[in-house]
């Protein structure tokens, strides 16, 4: 048996996106730029949604959870990472990095489940709409919400509990811009078979299940829509699920290809790409998508528009 000398870490180093210094001033104004537009953008939803009884439907409701969960999501690591583009030593305490790792997955998890929530109200809106109402109701969102939010925390307690009881003795250097799950295994000294069957078991229960519901919820949904008679009432039914089918096809194929792989073929300098994705990027189109496409979310905008522009005629 081999064995190693190591002492406690403290502190960990992290590597960030790029360590060419020329190239972090142009990077810092990227990623403020885009957290700008996640929080303007998310924060809007949440205010029309409040502020405006036609938008308290189901949907909406669950739009609005899904706006404050990517607020928090993104800034479980942009915030960080905007400082450390600013810094000459991009360190975080091992405190620090427990606490980012296990906000970064429990947030991660809950837009799962809530994307997979959200494509089962699309279900039952299209397929049985004549009880929509009395099946989403206002107890059966609020306790949906609450499984989002308890399955995401719970798993990634586990991811949490069972990357840091590892010894990391290899180094103190992490080889990405947070901490993350891969490059912290990658840290370590100790046989690392059980976090990755913890990986593939919780998490992929989390995300593989809830792109499987997500998916045969479309498959209803389709094969309810050619059922439809007229173009037109399959137009208004397929717009209404358009927006949702983007923002899973961009999270999901994004967080799968970065989790549910061997730890043998990842490429620790490549894979700090697909995080920004899932991380960063889709959580700022979230709220354009389903703006761009939401006739209703128009209308109220066009009018507070035009109220604000009033005063100044």
């Amino acid at each position: 048996m081999e064995i190693f000398n190591y002492t406690k870490v403290n502190r960990f180093i992290l590597v960030g996106l790029s360590s060419n210094p020329q190239h972090q001033i142009p990077l810092f104004v990227v990623f403020l730029i885009f957290y700008i537009i996640n929080l303007l953008g998310n924060t809007l939803m949440i205010v029309i949604i409040t502020m405006y009884n036609g938008l308290h439907s189901p949907m909406y409701y669950f739009l609005r959870n899904l706006s404050f969960v990517d607020i928090c999501f993104t800034s479980s690591t942009v915030p960080k990472m905007l400082i450390d583009f600013l810094s000459e030593v991009k360190s975080i305490s091992f405190a620090g990095c427990v606490a980012q790792l296990y906000s970064f997955i429990s947030l991660g998890g809950v837009e799962c489940i809530q994307l997979a929530v959200m494509s089962l109200d699309r279900y039952v809106a299209v397929c049985k709409p004549l009880h929509y109402t009395m099946i989403m109701n206002k107890r059966v969102c609020i306790l949906l919400a609450a499984i989002c939010w308890l399955a995401g925390l719970l798993n990634s307690l586990a991811h949490t509990v069972f990357t840091f009881q590892l010894p990391f003795c290899r180094s103190n250097l992490i080889n990405h811009f947070f901490c993350d799950i891969p490059p912290l295994l990658a840290l370590s000294c100790a046989d690392t078979h059980i976090n990755e069957i913890v990986v593939y078991t919780s998490g992929g229960t989390v995300a593989v299940g809830s792109f499987l519901l997500t998916l045969l919820s479309y498959v209803f949904i389709v094969s309810a829509i050619l059922k439809i008679h007229t173009s037109e009432g399959r137009q208004k039914a397929f717009s209404t699920c358009v927006s949702h089918l983007t923002v899973v096809s961009l999270y999901f194929g994004t967080i799968l290809f970065t989790y549910l792989r061997p730890t043998s073929i990842y490429s620790l300098q490549q894979d700090r790409v697909s995080p920004v994705l899932f991380g960063v990027v889709t959580p700022m189109l979230n709220p354009i998508i389903y703006s761009l496409r939401n006739k209703e979310v128009h209308g109220i905008l066009k009018t507070a528009i035009q109220r604000m522009k009033k005063p100044n005629m």
